[in-house]
């Protein structure tokens, strides 16, 4: 009999970022994936999956701004499609 080749595996490289929490915010961040029977880590990675999706030859898209114009509001409109888009995605699961 001949043998089978073993499927070669393909290695990955994986990066770690860390960041800080008050204490209010990871309360919330627990009871929330509490709610929704996760893990915070996996709540955190579908929050994000919007941004990590995107392709790398494609510059994330510019926010519409003119010379004269302040960018007071463009991170509280990224916030609220992001929120937006996170809940799309937990509706359809």
């Amino acid at each position: 009999m001949a043998s089978k080749k073993k499927k070669r595996q393909i290695k990955r490289k994986f990066k770690t970022i860390t960041f800080k929490l008050s204490e209010r915010q990871k309360k919330s961040l627990d009871k929330y994936s509490k709610a929704r029977n996760t893990t915070p880590l996996k709540l955190i990675k579908r929050a994000i999956d919007v941004f990590i999706s995107l392709p790398n030859e494609l510059p994330p898209p510019a926010a519409p701004t003119t010379e004269n114009q302040l960018d007071l509001f463009v991170e509280a409109e990224l916030a609220t499609r992001m929120q937006e888009s996170i809940q799309e995605k937990i509706t359809e699961k």
